[in-house]
């Protein structure tokens, strides 16, 4: 069988951590570089930050709109009494296999014992039966 593999790894170390270990100092100095840049010329920025906010609100309601999808399908011609008659041959098959299924039923159910045979034959009856009727709600 396969040998569990044990590591003897820190449970506090994680990716963030180990990352942040090894290039966090370089992460401060663009942190600071970009603090210093944006005190330096905040009306610039901010006029940038206005400006593409309101490109991506023009954009989304242009460019990126989806039109909506017609709906083109062909109309199918049903026929109202071929469709009926389908509903009543399905119905009646139901009705015919579910008798099949409770008189099968009733029949293992008045045994004293039953086999694993009997066992599997009634556990799939009644899965039918119940398939049966999830179809007729």
């Amino acid at each position: 069988m396969w040998r569990k593999i044990h590591s003897n790894r820190d449970p506090r170390d994680t990716l963030y951590s180990e990352i942040h270990k090894e290039f966090g100092s370089y992460f401060a100095i663009a942190g600071n570089a970009a603090k210093r840049l944006v005190g330096a010329y905040p009306k610039f920025f901010w006029g940038c930050m206005i400006f593409l906010m309101t490109l991506s609100f023009v954009l989304s309601f242009t460019v990126f709109r989806k039109p909506e999808k017609t709906n083109t399908a062909a109309v199918k011609k049903v026929n109202p009494v071929e469709d009926g008659f389908s509903q009543i041959l399905q119905a009646t098959g139901n009705i015919r296999e579910t008798m099949k299924l409770k008189k099968l039923v009733d029949s293992l159910t008045a045994k004293k014992q039953l086999s694993v045979e009997d066992s599997t034959l009634l556990d799939s009856a009644l899965d039918r039966l119940s398939k049966i009727h999830q179809t007729l709600k």
